[in-house]
């Protein structure tokens, strides 16, 4: 990798881990194929799991590079590159949506409705009410995106459930991140183009 595609030491990246992604890590250091990251202790991936960079590449992209995490001290994690850094349009990252309907079918459970908070190409931010989840359970998802759905096999990163215990007893609520397994690019490309189209139509909307 050459010096100059490199973040400066104190700028800030992307990074993706598990499906999740955490907009402001800042670079304590980069040198060759190594990256020291300083980050929110919630945010800190595990030794040896993959992760994705992402930063600014002039004229209009981004690098995204993978890597290894090699080492963790505290808040501070080293990253091993892998491979090259490739270039890719900003287009080809978006994050958006919410309040589009999804269902959660798994092998031996009902079909369980739930609702969109967000969701990329890779991963989806989704709330659902008494389901009993866990991290690595495996799925499948299909999402209402305008007049079309899309189905991907996925795995559950990280979830969090909370009963609702005033005025009386309720429901479980559970929000789940679960990151798509299989990224067919055809229906990566309908998520794209229905999140993109509807950033347009809210940024034309502030317009008005």
């Amino acid at each position: 990798m050459s010096a100059p595609s490199l973040p400066p030491d104190g700028s800030y990246v992307e990074m993706t881990s598990y499906g999740e992604t955490h907009p402001e890590v800042r670079v304590v250091h980069a040198s060759g194929t190594v990256i020291t990251l300083s980050l929110a202790m919630a945010q800190v991936p595990p030794a040896n799991s993959t992760v994705e960079l992402r930063w600014a590449a002039a004229p209009r992209g981004r690098y995204a590079q993978q890597g290894h995490v090699v080492g963790v001290d505290g808040n501070r994690v080293e990253v091993r590159f892998t491979g090259h850094p490739a270039v890719l349009q900003s287009r080809s990252y978006v994050r958006g949506g919410g309040g589009e309907p999804v269902v959660m079918s798994r092998p031996g459970h009902d079909d369980a409705v739930g609702l969109v908070h967000d969701m990329s190409e890779r991963a989806v931010r989704a709330h659902f009410t008494d389901v009993e989840l866990h991290p690595g359970d495996e799925m499948t998802l299909s999402i209402q995106v305008g007049d079309e759905v899309v189905s991907f096999p996925a795995t559950t990163y990280k979830v969090n459930s909370l009963r609702q215990q005033v005025p009386r007893r309720g429901p479980l609520s559970v929000e789940m991140v679960a990151v798509f397994d299989d990224q067919e690019e055809v229906q990566a490309r309908v998520i794209r183009r229905y999140i993109m189209r509807n950033q347009l139509l809210h940024r034309n909307r502030s317009h008005d």
